[in-house]
């Protein structure tokens, strides 16, 4: 009997281990990036829904004062004269603007995505709004009521 010898092997990957493990890095990260960029863009929308909390909170305590609502103009202004707010959200996600009837006696705050904080990439929620009633709306890109998804 011819004795073979034995080649000692070599310590390392081989080609295929490496090519399978780049695969599911890639499979991974796939799967990983949109849900993170879906996740952050709803965190994201908290910031328009607290703004017009606060442009309700301020409203309600102009009426309680002047007995009619703060037109846009007096948005920034400080209080007792206005709501003493300013015309983006709190962390710049999104500009907010007040419409107010002309007889005072209702308005409209509305959040639409400030067009450099990226959150205009969300166009499922693209316009968030709230009236003197306390109505929640949000709409898509396209106008579609969103409220359901938007307003959680």
């Amino acid at each position: 009997m011819i004795a073979r010898t034995l080649k000692p092997r070599r310590a390392g990957f081989t080609i295929v281990e490496i090519l399978t493990a780049l695969v599911v890095i890639a499979v991974l990260a796939a799967i990983a990036v949109p849900m993170w960029r879906n996740h952050l863009l709803r965190v994201q929308r908290g910031d328009a829904v607290a703004a017009l909390v606060a442009v309700q909170n301020e409203q309600d305590t102009f009426f309680g004062r002047n007995a009619r609502y703060a037109v846009g103009t007096q948005l920034s202004t400080p209080p007792p004269a206005g709501l003493g707010l300013t015309s983006r959200s709190k962390r710049n996600f999104y500009d907010i603007e007040v419409r107010t009837n002309a007889d005072g006696l209702s308005y409209l705050a509305i959040a639409r995505a400030a067009p450099q904080s990226g959150q205009s990439a969300d166009t499922r929620c693209a316009e968030f709004t709230l009236d003197h009633n306390g109505r929640r709306r949000a709409v898509d890109s396209e106008g579609r009521d969103r409220s359901a998804d938007c307003w959680h």
